[in-house]
């Protein structure tokens, strides 16, 4: 398993009563199928598919971790009887693994997010050398949202996939979808274009904005937690480490994220002398879809490297 955070399957289906869960599940309209969605943003690219075609829920609580939450029974039951389970897939879901093994299991059909997209891999000189095989070169990014353009492959085939396991032909919402999300794209790389390159340099909480680097050519200095997932550690080597690139690349910003511990992130910046931006990068904006979301990311990026 590529992750090692905690995979603990904490309870048994007949403790429903007894527990909360992450999702709250109306019965679904009679003859209307449900897709339940691993994690908010997947979610909410589902739902902009798929419209009222089917219902959609997400299983993960939005303000959760995503590399650490674990579901409850009611959430596991929830799974199980799943038309059809939207995941993530590369190890991201970690939490979750025993209860989407039980929901393979029952025979709940799946999509697989990153098994329709080019997954993006470590390169050399990216961060820190920290011995931590998530952050080995070669080692799978799962943070494939932050990338419009990997987004519309995964929104793509999962039309395709909907088409053959349903019959339902979404080609007039799939064109819709691709138009807006090519054009969100540009509209990030027009902003992106206007900031000197000299300056699109990422220095985050953890690895999580690869795709983005990718899309938009910046260069990953390096992260707090020096891996993929932020259960990861930072040890003093690493700070250190990490403190050397900022002033080497003359970094002026660093972005904490969900999971990085502030006072870490704050005693790294006074010693290195650039300043903090929150940055949500794991989940949805209150009230907010994926273009909310992605609009928000790039232009906090933007706006602090400016």
């Amino acid at each position: 398993m590529r992750f090692t955070f905690g995979t603990r399957f904490t309870a048994a289906l007949g403790l429903l009563a007894m527990m909360g869960g992450g999702l709250n599940l109306p019965a679904a309209a009679p003859g209307k199928k449900t897709i339940v969605a691993t994690y908010s943003i997947l979610g909410a690219v589902v739902k902009d598919l798929v419209g009222d075609t089917f219902k959609v829920v997400t299983v993960m609580p939005n303000d959760t971790d995503v590399h650490e939450w674990e579901p409850s029974a009611k959430d596991v039951e929830a799974m199980t009887k799943a038309d059809l389970l939207v995941e993530n897939g590369i190890g991201l879901e970690g939490g979750m693994g025993k209860a989407l093994d039980r929901a393979r299991k029952s025979g709940v059909k799946f999509f697989t997010a990153s098994d329709h997209i080019t997954i993006r891999k470590v390169g050399a000189g990216e961060g820190i050398p920290s011995g931590d095989p998530d952050q080995a070169v070669g080692a799978e990014d799962p943070h494939i949202w932050t990338d419009p353009l990997t987004i519309k492959t995964v929104v793509d085939a999962l039309a395709v996939d909907l088409k053959q396991k349903f019959g339902v032909d979404l080609a007039t919402r799939t064109a819709g979808l691709d138009q807006r999300l090519t054009a969100l794209n540009a509209e990030i790389q027009a902003k992106v274009d206007a900031l000197p390159a000299d300056r699109r340099k990422l220095v985050t909480g953890h690895e999580s904005l690869g795709y983005f680097a990718q899309r938009y050519h910046f260069k990953l200095v390096g992260a707090v937690i020096p891996g993929l997932t932020d259960q990861a550690e930072s040890s003093a080597a690493n700070l250190v480490a990490l403190k050397k690139l900022i002033r080497e690349n003359q970094v002026t910003v660093v972005f904490s994220e969900m999971g990085t511990p502030a006072w870490t992130v704050e005693a790294l910046a006074k010693e290195s002398k650039v300043k903090v931006v929150p940055l949500t990068t794991h989940n949805l904006p209150q009230g907010g879809d994926y273009f909310t979301f992605e609009r928000q990311l790039s232009n906090t990026i933007l706006n602090a490297l400016k």
